[in-house]
C-alpha cells in the first residue's frame, strides 16, 4: 500500500530511521500513544498507523487522551477523530487543572508539574491497557528547545532520550519524531485533516514563559543560520565526554594516568 503522499513518505522514512537506530519498536509491541490533541501527537499517531501498516514487525496502536479536566477541553474531537478512522483509544478524565490551582503559588510556572501529573497517569494507564512501549510526540525542535532550556536556566547539559526506562523499569518511553522538526509535524497534521484542538490550560503559548522564549530565539538565529537547528540535533549524538567539565566522565584517577601517575598541579590544589 503506498503512503498517502510525499511529505509522509518522508516522514515516514524519519520514524524508520529513529525506529532503527534507537531500537523503537519491536515485534509484537502494544504501543500506546499519548494523543493530545495537539500536532504533534496527531501527526505521531497518524504516522504510526501508516508506519504500522507496512512494518516487517508486528505492532499494535492505542491512543490513549488524559483530560485535565478544564471545562472547554474538546475531548469529543478525540473520540470523533479516532472512531472515524478506526483507532483503538481511551479518554481519561482527571482534574490535573483543579490540582495545578490548589498547589501552585500564583507566579510560578505549571508546565514542569502538569507534565509529571500527566505522566503518572500515563504510566498507570500503560498498565491498564497493557501497553509495552508509551509513545510521545517529542519532535527535534523539542529536543533541541529542551538542551537549551537546560543549559541556560538549569545548569545541566541533557535534553531528552528517544528511548526511555522509566525509575521503576516498568515503563518504556518512546519518541519517535526524534528526527521530524515540528514545521514537518505541522505541515502533516494539517494535510492529513487532523482538527487540532488546545489544551485549554491558562499558560497554554504564554509567550512569557521560557521556552517560547527559546524558540522564538532559534526561530531567529534558523532565519540568520539555516540548518542550525539540525547542526544541534547532531550534536545531541555527537559528544565528546573527555571535553567536558563533568569528573563523573573525566575521573581524576583517569587523568593522573594518562600523565604517568603524576599529579597535576592544579590537582595538588585540591589539597590546600
Amino acid at each position: 500500500m503506498p503512503y498517502q503522499s510525499t511529505l509522509e513518505a518522508r516522514l515516514a522514512r524519519k520514524a524508520t530511521r529513529a525506529i532503527k537506530t534507537f531500537d523503537l519498536i519491536e515485534d509484537g509491541d502494544r504501543v500506546m500513544v499519548g494523543l493530545s490533541g495537539g500536532k504533534d501527537s496527531w501527526a505521531l499517531m497518524s504516522l504510526l498507523d501508516a508506519l504500522r501498516r507496512r512494518a516487517p514487525v508486528r505492532f499494535s496502536l492505542v491512543a490513549v487522551n488524559v483530560d485535565s479536566g478544564y471545562t472547554d477541553y474538546r475531548h469529543d474531537v478525540i473520540s470523533r477523530t479516532c472512531e472515524a478512522r478506526n483507532w483503538e483509544y481511551r479518554i481519561e478524565h482527571t482534574s490535573i487543572g483543579d490540582i495545578m490551582d490548589d498547589v501552585l503559588d500564583a507566579d510560578a510556572t505549571p508546565c514542569s508539574l502538569c507534565a509529571r501529573l500527566r505522566r503518572g497517569v500515563l504510566y498507570r494507564l500503560a498498565s491498564e491497557v497493557g501497553a509495552t512501549k508509551i509513545a510521545l510526540g517529542h519532535h527535534a525542535d523539542d529536543f533541541v528547545e529542551t538542551l537549551l532550556l537546560n543549559l541556560f536556566f538549569a545548569g545541566s547539559l541533557k535534553a531528552m532520550p528517544a528511548r526511555l526506562l522509566s525509575d521503576d523499569r516498568r515503563h518504556v518511553v518512546i519518541r519517535p519524531l526524534v528526527y521530524v522538526s515540528e514545521d514537518e509535524a505541522r505541515a502533516y497534521t494539517r494535510e492529513r485533516g487532523l482538527e487540532v484542538i488546545g489544551c485549554c490550560c491558562p499558560v497554554c503559548g504564554d509567550l512569557s514563559l521560557k521556552r517560547q522564549r527559546i524558540k522564538r530565539w532559534l526561530l531567529d538565529l534558523e532565519r540568520e543560520h539555516p540548518g542550525i537547528k539540525q547542526s544541534m540535533l547532531r550534536a545531541l549524538g555527537n559528544v565528546a565526554p573527555r571535553h567536558l567539565l563533568d569528573t563523573r566522565l573525566n575521573p581524576t584517577a583517569e587523568l593522573r594516568a594518562e600523565v604517568g601517575g603524576a599529579v597535576p598541579a592544579r590537582a595538588g590544589m585540591a589539597a590546600l
